[in-house]
């Protein structure tokens, strides 16, 4: 039984010269998902991609569009500006105290101040909207839904 284990043809067939030192052959990969036969590939060996660095992304991964910021802004700053917060809007909030900051400027505001309330709840407001608009309208443009 222990001479099954330590077989010198089984340990030689292992480390032989043929299945190390050449490369594999390049096989056709192909399936139902894909559109057609794709050949297997290093992607780090391909020369010239992205100037000879490798990356995970592809170069413009954010895909910026004007569209989006445009839409995005004035689809947040027209539900903020409906006044829902005692009669106020969260944009007319921001503004006013942003006003009432000013007002003592050389100071900074106060961590007790309402300020930091409006512009956090507006900032994050508007970066959700624009995270949304992003994912849709780029899923749309792409036709993912």
């Amino acid at each position: 039984m222990a001479a099954t284990f330590s077989s010198p043809s089984t340990v030689a067939r292992l480390g032989s010269a043929t299945s190390f030192s050449s490369p594999p052959n390049n096989t056709c990969l192909s399936s139902g998902f894909l559109k057609s036969s794709v050949r297997g590939r290093n992607p780090l060996r391909l020369a010239g991609a992205c100037g000879g660095k490798f990356t995970c992304f592809e170069r413009d991964w954010l895909r910026r569009d004007f569209n989006v910021i445009g839409f995005g802004l004035i689809g947040w700053i027209a539900p903020s500006s409906i006044p829902a917060i005692n009669g106020k809007s969260l944009t007319g909030l921001l503004f006013e105290s942003i006003g009432t900051e000013l007002a003592h400027f050389p100071t900074p505001p106060p961590p007790t101040s309402q300020f930091w309330l409006w512009l956090v709840l507006w900032h994050l407001g508007l970066f959700i909207t624009l995270t949304f608009g992003q994912i849709g309208f780029k899923g749309r443009t792409e036709d993912y839904f």
